[in-house]
């Protein structure tokens, strides 16, 4: 019996370490999903007001939620806006037929105890036909802050 006597403690510290890094990485993986659902609604923003801008609007501080750092790292040198043609060529002026938003190159930190990691978030995409490009009857109207 006096052989025995740190044995639950040894059984504590094998099963808690195993148990607490499926805790935090669990939790882990659920930010990683939060993260990509903010790059998704970013590209989509950013898609929406370049239809309705004018093309020359700096449009990337309100696509990334007004530099808000709802995300580290996420600035406005991750989102691309492209004027395309039908055909997906880059077009200007009246030729603009679509208008593409892309959240490129973020990195997201990994954060789990032991399993320290970067991962490269895919490109996240919205394709959107133009819409008025910021002219309209009356005028226009330009979107930068």
């Amino acid at each position: 019996m006096k052989k025995q006597n740190g044995v639950y403690a040894v059984e504590f510290t094998f099963v808690a370490g195993i148990f607490f890094v499926a805790l935090f990485a669990a939790i882990e993986f659920g930010r990683l999903l939060f993260t990509y659902n903010v790059l998704h609604e970013a590209s989509r923003r950013a898609a929406r007001l370049a239809v309705v801008c004018q093309v020359n609007s700096d449009i990337n501080s309100i696509a990334l939620f007004n530099d808000a750092s709802i995300l580290p790292n996420l600035t406005a040198s991750n989102l691309n806006i492209s004027y395309l043609a039908y055909d997906g060529t880059p077009a200007t002026g009246i030729e603009i037929d679509l208008v593409r938003a892309e959240i490129t190159g973020y990195n997201h930190q990994f954060l789990v105890p032991g399993l320290y990691r970067t991962l490269n978030s895919p490109t996240f995409s919205t394709t959107l036909p133009r819409e008025s490009l910021g002219i309209f009857q009356g005028g226009t109207t330009d979107c930068s802050l």
